[in-house]
Protein backbone atom coordinates (compact mmCIF):
# COMPACT_ATOMS: atom_id res chain seq x y z
CA UNK A 1 0.00 0.00 0.00
CA UNK A 2 1.06 3.44 -1.03
CA UNK A 3 3.20 5.61 1.72
CA UNK A 4 3.63 8.98 2.12
CA UNK A 5 6.77 9.73 5.00
CA UNK A 6 6.48 13.54 4.62
CA UNK A 7 2.05 13.18 5.08
CA UNK A 8 2.54 10.42 7.25
CA UNK A 9 -0.14 8.52 6.12
CA UNK A 10 -1.21 5.26 3.96
CA UNK A 11 -2.72 6.39 0.20
CA UNK A 12 -5.39 4.86 -1.68
CA UNK A 13 -3.81 3.87 -5.28
CA UNK A 14 -6.50 6.05 -7.13
CA UNK A 15 -4.91 9.18 -4.89
CA UNK A 16 -1.46 8.62 -5.88
CA UNK A 17 -0.86 10.22 -9.42
CA UNK A 18 0.73 8.51 -12.27
CA UNK A 19 3.85 9.77 -11.83
CA UNK A 20 4.09 8.46 -8.09
CA UNK A 21 4.04 11.58 -5.98
CA UNK A 22 1.74 12.09 -3.16
CA UNK A 23 -1.54 14.25 -4.09
CA UNK A 24 -1.43 16.52 -0.99
CA UNK A 25 2.12 17.44 -1.09
CA UNK A 26 3.72 16.34 -4.13
CA UNK A 27 6.64 14.34 -2.64
CA UNK A 28 7.75 10.90 -3.89
CA UNK A 29 5.52 8.00 -2.56
CA UNK A 30 7.04 4.54 -1.40
CA UNK A 31 5.36 1.19 -1.26
CA UNK A 32 5.32 -1.00 1.81
CA UNK A 33 8.32 -1.96 1.65
CA UNK A 34 10.40 1.10 0.81
CA UNK A 35 10.16 0.76 -3.12
CA UNK A 36 8.95 3.65 -5.04
CA UNK A 37 5.96 3.16 -6.54
CA UNK A 38 6.13 3.27 -10.51
CA UNK A 39 4.01 5.18 -12.75
CA UNK A 40 1.74 3.25 -14.61
CA UNK A 41 1.91 2.49 -18.38
CA UNK A 42 -0.87 2.36 -20.77
CA UNK A 43 -1.43 -1.07 -21.76
CA UNK A 44 -1.33 -2.20 -25.32
CA UNK A 45 -4.56 -3.47 -26.38
CA UNK A 46 -5.72 0.26 -25.67
CA UNK A 47 -3.92 1.93 -28.65
CA UNK A 48 -5.08 -1.25 -30.37
CA UNK A 49 -8.68 -0.20 -29.90
CA UNK A 50 -8.00 3.64 -30.54
CA UNK A 51 -6.35 2.54 -33.57
CA UNK A 52 -9.36 0.57 -34.77
CA UNK A 53 -11.97 2.97 -33.85
CA UNK A 54 -9.85 6.10 -35.79
CA UNK A 55 -9.82 3.25 -38.86
CA UNK A 56 -13.81 2.79 -38.50
CA UNK A 57 -14.69 6.90 -37.45
CA UNK A 58 -12.25 7.74 -40.33
CA UNK A 59 -14.02 5.11 -42.67
CA UNK A 60 -17.75 6.57 -41.65
CA UNK A 61 -16.43 9.84 -42.26
CA UNK A 62 -15.69 8.78 -46.49
CA UNK A 63 -18.75 7.11 -46.83
CA UNK A 64 -20.25 10.28 -45.60
CA UNK A 65 -18.75 12.41 -47.69
CA UNK A 66 -19.44 9.67 -50.69
CA UNK A 67 -23.29 10.14 -50.41
CA UNK A 68 -23.19 13.97 -49.77
CA UNK A 69 -21.53 14.47 -52.76
CA UNK A 70 -23.50 11.93 -54.80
Amino acid sequence: MPWCVSCDKYLSPNSVSVVGTCSSCGNRVIEGDDKEVKSQKIPWHFWVFVSAAMIYLGWRLVEGLWVLFT
